[in-house]
């Protein structure tokens, strides 16, 4: 065994020392960033090909979690924003999740696991084939209690809350709700993550400091971790370095 993969090797044990005791996370919210540049670095032909590198790496960091009975995940997928870029990247993108959709439909580990998947987002910038697709995932793990995985597709912040918005004047004009009933609970359940708790931990890879939209209202109270890792190269201990960050923030919200 090389030196580096000893000291490795001992540093992945002190590591999970550390954190095994510690209060972990109810839910995570996961960023992924940094593919494309990912790609770049190893010299793929196209740029875009890192993409299916993050795609795989997001079944290493499943079985992390699901390792230390952390219970939601959130995925940002796709951004509204997204949509903005080539149309053979939006193409691409499309198709590996679908393809990602219909692999959880049949995946033994989903079921062995008991995952209910949920996605959130604007459906109605989506391919039919897409929300077919959705639609059946959903239905398929419908009732799994074990694990959620949320996979956010189209998704927007700002979009999420105009949405709610839109829902709450249609009600009100309805008459189905009245303007004094209206507060942050309430609120919250015009939102996508509707009974869903928020985040306690997001994780952002690449070296970008920013949510770009992501949960903006959810994420409140949320700990922030930003690593320059690029995500199809983010290893199991650097999750669990972010988790030893998380476990020695002190969360007061607000008090």
């Amino acid at each position: 065994m090389k030196v580096p993969e000893i000291f490795y090797k001992v540093y992945e044990r002190l590591l999970w020392r550390q954190i095994n005791a510690g209060p972990r996370p109810h839910h995570i919210g996961l960023i992924v960033d940094g593919n494309r540049r990912y790609a770049r670095g190893k010299g793929f032909a196209n740029t875009i090909e890192g993409h299916s590198a993050g795609s795989e790496k997001l079944e290493d960091f499943l079985r992390w979690c699901w390792r230390l009975d952390i219970k939601i995940i959130t995925l940002f997928g796709f951004s509204t924003e997204n949509f903005k870029r080539s149309p053979e990247e939006v193409d691409y993108l499309m198709t590996l999740i679908t393809s990602k959709l219909k692999q959880y439909q049949v995946d033994p580990v989903i079921f062995a696991e008991r995952v209910r998947i949920k996605v959130i987002g604007r459906r109605e910038d989506l391919s039919a084939e897409m929300v077919e697709e959705i639609k059946k995932v959903e239905a398929l793990t419908k009732d799994h209690d074990r694990f959620q995985l949320n996979i956010a597709i189209s998704y927007g912040g700002r979009a999420e809350i105009i949405d709610a918005v839109k829902k709450v004047a249609s009600e009100i004009k309805a008459g189905t709700l009245e303007v004094a009933d209206i507060n942050e609970e309430q609120f919250g359940q015009y939102l996508y993550t509707d009974g869903i708790p928020d985040p306690d931990l997001i994780i952002r890879t690449s070296g970008e400091e920013r949510l770009s939209g992501f949960l903006l209202w959810q994420s409140a109270y949320s700990e922030l971790y930003f690593t320059e890792v690029y995500w199809p190269a983010f290893r199991m201990i650097d999750f669990w370095r972010a988790l030893r960050i998380y476990q020695q923030r002190e969360r007061r919200y607000g008090k």
